[in-house]
């Protein structure tokens, strides 16, 4: 069966290796020792590490702790700072709640006590705060642009109402 593909002892057809080889058209084929220098001067500056040994390599040393004249103080670090507290132009002065007890409004009179305005849990106050939560001391009101909140007490009159 192999015999229909062998080779032929001598062909005359078959061109030799050396006539196949055409040499690529370089115009200057010599050595360039500037870029050969720059690759033989490079230093690895990995850890070193034994590539056929199973062990694991030893920890890196430790950092050196440079240490502080002890004439300087130490800057304190800054402490972060959050949003201004929340301020409410107006004074949470009453409460009022139906026989159960489950349905309250608070009473809040601006800042120039010239208004009274009447809530519930859920309304808004002076267009800016929604009330969240009405207990009888305190009422939770929340910013509707910021989401920050605050808790106001309730203020008793003073002695000239």
């Amino acid at each position: 069966m192999y015999s229909q593909f062998r080779p032929a002892a001598s062909s005359a057809n078959t061109p030799s290796v050396d006539e196949q080889f055409t040499p690529v058209n370089v115009d200057n084929p010599a050595l360039r020792m500037d870029i050969l220098k720059r690759f033989l001067d490079l230093q690895y500056k990995g850890s070193h590490r034994n590539i056929f040994s199973a062990t694991a390599p030893p920890p890196p040393p430790p950092p050196v702790e440079v240490k502080a004249p002890e004439n300087v103080l130490p800057t304190p670090t800054p402490v972060p700072t959050g949003p201004p507290p929340l301020t409410v132009d107006a004074k949470y002065f009453g409460y009022a709640s139906d026989a159960k007890g489950s349905h309250r409004r608070a009473f809040f009179a601006t800042a120039n006590n010239e208004e009274v305005v009447i809530v519930g849990e859920g309304d808004t106050v002076l267009g800016r705060f929604r009330v969240v939560r009405l207990t009888s001391t305190s009422a939770d009101l929340e910013e509707i642009a910021s989401g920050r909140r605050a808790t106001m007490t309730i203020e008793e009159p003073g002695p000239n109402g």
